[in-house]
């Protein structure tokens, strides 16, 4: 099957494009990179020619709530007009878990608006809800670190790894199409700080990391709001496997 990926250049969408292909598809990677501008529409409607599914794992740019909104508003109404011109019969589109429950940050409010374009547009559709990836804490903290010091709240989260994520994305994009998928996640509860501090240290970077609800994601993300429900699918890999891999990549010779 020919199936598209939107942000193949990105983490997830790089990992997808090589589980597709692990799965006999034929995937075809959609970004800028690749000759293809989702905001201006660019390349589109050659790459979705003879196209089934479309796999959209794109990433906003930093950007305040209305930038953000607005990115990934033009980029999933310029690939729906896309597909439904091309015929593809089915959007696949990466979300994250319990969205809908809490403010969050401004990429939670793109995803949002992401969300409701996909579920009343005029392609049949698959949402698919993932908590955290194992690197989310080291990301967030990058996101506040001054003088070697970051600023994290100590949120308790599930996360999972990005490639079985991808591997999620794959099997959905494989299937029917079925509306909103239930949430993906790891196995294991952490707390953000630990993760970031743990990741940090496996990666040999000096940082700092002090728990606080100032910082970035706030008091509205504590408790179990961040958390999968009772009918989540659970992700194989481990944190603890994951920070092992990182830390073999690191000393690998060469």
């Amino acid at each position: 099957m020919r199936v598209a990926v939107a942000g193949a250049s990105g983490n997830i969408g790089s990992l997808t494009v090589t589980a597709l292909r692990r799965h006999g598809h034929d995937p075809v990677p959609i970004s800028r990179s690749h000759g293809v501008d989702l905001l201006t529409g660019r390349g589109l409607d050659e790459a979705l020619s003879g196209v089934d599914v479309v796999v959209d794992a794109i990433s906003a740019p930093p950007a305040d709530r209305e930038a953000t909104a607005r990115y990934f508003a033009t980029t999933t109404q310029n690939l729906l007009r896309a597909e439904q011109q091309a015929g593809v019969r089915h959007h696949v589109v990466l979300s994250i878990v319990e969205v809908h429950r809490i403010a969050g940050t401004a990429h939670y409010s793109g995803k949002r608006e992401q969300e409701r374009l996909v579920s009343t547009g005029p392609v049949p559709w698959t949402i698919v809800p993932a908590t955290q990836f194992f690197d989310f804490g080291a990301t967030v903290a990058s996101w506040t670190e001054r003088d070697g010091t970051a600023y994290l709240a100590p949120l308790l989260v599930q996360p999972i790894a990005p490639a079985d994520v991808a591997e999620f994305l794959t099997v959905a994009a494989g299937g029917p199409p079925q509306g909103r998928h239930p949430g993906v996640a790891g196995p294991d509860r952490h707390d953000l700080v630990d993760m970031a501090r743990r990741t940090h240290q496996v990666l040999g970077r000096d940082m700092k990391i002090v728990p606080t609800w100032e910082a970035i994601l706030g008091a509205d993300m504590a408790g179990n709001v961040l958390l999968p429900g009772p009918d989540a699918r659970i992700a194989p890999m481990t944190f603890d496997d994951w920070l092992a891999e990182q830390e073999a990549e690191r000393v690998r010779p060469g």
